[in-house]
């Protein structure tokens, strides 16, 4: 490959090194080309990169990420109107027509490496770029993967990092052993683009990873597999080799409540080896939410998964799709009141109480009649079907929520007291009579001692926010 130089680009992955950049740095390197990566989300883009550039990839894993990114398209064609532009990740597939229509070349999802490699092998050859890029959009061809390459990235510390129990802070990094999902959540948007499959990461690539960030610093590594379990054997060996190599080092892991409780045996053997909490995606507790979700599980599932939690010694980080078109003002209440039965207020992450449903091009919710009856034209600059709750209240209630969450710029600490004022918020949208009305924390009740958790708080899902557009900076 003749030198051809290449600008990667990240806009924000949830407070981590992006292994979006990091992995495809090294395909394109080891075939030759000159890399150079940003991560925007912890440093300012230089135009001097740019202007050189035979290519430019921006890396769009999730919904901030692409419109964040899109923000920039502007700015890099004014700097330099011959680079190739290709957007790559989960979610350029989904948005293909609109990033095509402002000024994408090539659009990359799935398994994208690959893709990459002969883009840049036919830029550099000379080839002229084509009215229809002759690569799938969409690959979910088998990859042999490689150790992904962090040179040039900013330095681990700059990143979220770890807040244990006694309010030390830990350097994190992070990898992945696998990609895609075999699950088809109707509202996630992996789904429409790997439907159903996923690939693993050899082990020794997952572990090789690992040990150079662990070079550079990092104590904790957070694994971005959107499912831990969807390979069991696979995640176990992976992580009985970490352990080995690396004793002391902890990690933690995202795990459906379905797996959950179908592997259960193997949650003492995660803790064992150094696994402090597990993030799971429950969503909902209201059934018929839960099934229009198609998330395979109860609420009774989600009570049950607790207990063993509790049993075991793992901290359960959950998530959830708190506002959709489906919740009740009595059933967010109810929601609340399960947090506070459960004893995970402290377990909590303040912007779960505001996460709003996001349904992108291609949702699997669009399969369902009811949805394609509440939700407006798609708009391709937000990339999304706008809807509004059939109960105006529900979307004030929202909109107050919201402003708590991102006002207060809340950590562990404050779980409590925003979980007060979401409480009294929610009590006084529901019309509840000031002398009915409950203490929502009350001492001795409560389980809210600190528990080990990142800086960066995790969603998906959802409609961005100016809480979750605005740009970090972890330094």
């Amino acid at each position: 490959m003749a030198k051809l130089n290449v600008v990667l680009i990240s806009t924000y992955e949830l407070g981590r090194q992006p292994f979006g950049l990091a992995s495809p740095a090294a395909w394109l390197r080891e075939a030759g080309a000159s890399v150079t990566c940003f991560d925007l989300a912890v440093e300012h883009l230089e135009e001097e990169a740019i202007a050189v550039a035979d290519m430019v990839g921006f890396y769009v894993p999730m919904h901030t990420a692409t419109r964040i990114a899109v923000s920039f398209v502007h700015r890099v064609k004014e700097i330099n109107p011959r680079a190739h532009l290709c957007f790559y990740g989960l979610y350029a597939p989904v948005n293909e027509g609109f990033l095509r229509e402002i000024g994408a070349d090539t659009i990359l999802g799935g398994e994208f490496e690959e893709g990459l490699i002969k883009l840049a092998e036919r830029l550099s050859s000379g080839v002229p770029s084509l009215i229809h890029q002759p690569d799938p959009v969409v690959s979910l061809a088998r990859q042999q993967f490689l150790v992904p390459d962090r040179n040039g990235l900013p330095e681990l510390p700059r990143y979220a990092h770890l807040i244990l129990a006694d309010g030390r802070s830990r350097v994190v990094g992070n990898t992945e052993a696998s990609r895609g999902c075999k699950n088809l959540c109707r509202h996630c948007p992996i789904v429409p683009v790997y439907g159903g499959r996923f690939f693993i990461v050899q082990p020794e690539v997952v572990l090789a990873d690992i040990e150079q960030q662990v070079a550079a610093g990092a104590h904790h590594i957070t694994f971005g597999d959107p499912d831990f379990f969807n390979g069991p054997t696979h995640a176990m060996r992976v992580v009985e080799e970490l352990h080995r190599k690396f004793p002391g080092l902890t990690y933690d892991v995202t795990i459906k409540v379905e797996h959950l409780l179908k592997h259960a045996a193997h949650l003492p053997r995660l803790r064992d080896t150094g696994c402090l909490f597990i993030t799971s995606a429950v969503e909902a507790v209201d059934n018929d939410i839960l099934e229009i979700f198609d998330k395979r599980h109860t609420r009774e599932d989600f009570i049950r998964v607790v207990s063993l939690f509790r049993e075991t010694g793992i901290y359960l980080n959950p998530t959830f799709v708190t506002f959709s078109p489906w919740i009740s003002l009595s059933g967010y209440m109810d929601l609340l009141k399960l947090i506070r039965e459960l004893d995970l207020v402290g377990s909590v992450s303040p912007i779960q109480y505001a996460i709003r449903l996001l349904i992108p091009a291609g949702s699997r919710l669009l399969e369902l009649p009811a949805v394609q009856d509440l939700v407006g034209e798609f708009d391709p600059a937000a990339m999304i079907y706008p809807w509004a709750h059939p109960d105006p209240r529900v979307d004030r209630l929202h909109a107050a929520v919201l402003k708590v969450v991102s006002d207060d710029q809340v950590d562990q600490e404050d779980r409590a007291s925003v979980f007060a004022e979401v409480w009294a918020l929610t009590e006084e949208a529901c019309s509840i009579p000031d002398n009915q009305r409950a203490e929502p924390v009350s001492a001795g009740r409560l389980h809210l001692e600190s528990i080990p958790h990142l800086s960066e708080p995790w969603y998906c899902c959802a409609e961005p926010t100016e809480l979750q557009m605005a740009p970090r900076d972890h330094v």
